[in-house]
């Protein structure tokens, strides 16, 4: 098969670093151009990454001296670009009209970015979960007037940590749940090295993060029809989020009520038994285990499970009882692999194999 040829856009942040190096040796795409801002423009890779490479791989060769090119430069390229990813931090305004100018360039977008997780017609994708939703791609190219382009992304990096969890047991019909997340350095684009003010601190708020938190598993959860989606009634979701001094890592801590009896061994069974969609599993950044249990009374930890499936996999642990709810138990994933770039390579493996993303 001939590679898709993919541009990064927001190349120089976290997210775009990240993206660079899950791509290195991917055996479908072939990253061919980077987008970044006018301080960037018109400078090689490594020029303008001096002193900013983050990620913790080095940087790839390969990239090193491609020419970073503004985002006013996309429309002369879109006859050498099959689809982009975009990760770029813009207001959500112009970030819309980016998205949308891009698509309508007939350059699909699978975006990392929140502006478009609520328009009706863009599907937002946990590949193992919720597949089916990119039947909005059909509504949303002819809103958009195009053939082959169209915007997919990705859930909130946080909720990916215990959603798919809480997927394994829907047919117990969760009814309530409280969850608190504990969120790495990362996911605001620094490092430890780089916020100051996480030193020995906790912060007990991240702005939009608690309302992403409660709503995006629902619009997960919800029924594509007509064009949109119809959002899951239950469970209702109460969050509070965290950003603690950890460099990769998002935390979940969770306590469920359920309208069904469950067991604890029914839990661990469903969740042992759970990896989703089939047609998901043979995809290359798939992991080979998706949910994974460890039984430690001292696991999940970021520093030993974060990179579980290489950074696709969640891992769960502490399940027991709880007074007020029916059960609690954590969650871990890894925020910039399975929450943010691993998650968007993940979907556009999986828009390929339905024929949504086709060499030009």
């Amino acid at each position: 098969m001939e590679k898709l040829r993919v541009g990064i856009v927001g190349a120089t942040g976290l997210v775009g670093q990240t993206f660079i190096s899950l791509l290195e040796n991917h055996p479908w795409f072939e990253l061919s151009s980077l987008f970044a801002s006018p301080r960037s423009k018109g400078k090689t890779y490594v020029e303008a990454m001096e002193g900013r490479w983050r990620y913790a791989a080095e940087m790839p060769e390969k990239v090193k001296n491609m020419q970073v090119r503004g985002t006013d430069e996309i429309a002369a390229l879109a006859s050498d670009l099959d689809f982009v990813f975009c990760a770029v931090d813009m207001e959500r305004e112009s970030l819309v009209q980016l998205e949308e100018g891009i698509a309508k360039l007939e350059i699909p977008v699978i975006s990392n970015n929140s502006a478009m997780r609520w328009a009706p017609d863009v599907p937002m994708i946990i590949p193992e979960i919720n597949l089916e939703h990119t039947i909005l791609i059909d509504s949303q190219r002819k809103r958009l007037n195009t053939k082959h382009g169209f915007i997919a992304v990705k859930p909130n990096c946080s909720i990916q940590s215990y959603v798919p969890a809480i997927t394994a047991l829907l047919d117990f019909e969760p009814e309530e749940i409280f969850v608190s997340t504990y969120q790495a350095v990362s996911g605001s684009g620094k490092t430890l090295a780089t916020a100051d003010e996480m030193r020995n601190n906790v912060i007990p708020f991240i702005g939009g993060e608690e309302e992403k938190s409660e709503w995006e598993p629902l619009r997960v959860w919800g029924r594509a029809k007509g064009g949109s989606v119809e959002l899951a009634r239950k469970p209702i979701i109460s969050a509070q989020c965290y950003r603690v001094s950890v460099e990769y890592g998002h935390t979940a801590a969770v306590s469920i009520r359920f309208r069904k009896d469950i067991t604890k061994a029914e839990i661990l069974e469903r969740w042992e038994d759970f990896q989703g969609h089939e047609s998901v599993r043979d995809l290359p950044s798939a992991p080979a285990k998706f949910l994974e249990y460890r039984a430690e009374d001292n696991r999940p930890q970021p520093l030993l499970d974060a990179m579980a499936g290489e950074g696709m996999g969640i891992t769960i642990g502490r399940l027991r009882k709880d007074p007020i709810f029916d059960y609690k138990f954590t969650c871990l994933s890894h925020n910039l692999i399975r929450g943010a770039a691993g998650g968007a390579v993940l979907t556009a493996e999986l828009l390929l194999k339905q024929g949504y993303l086709k060499r030009k």
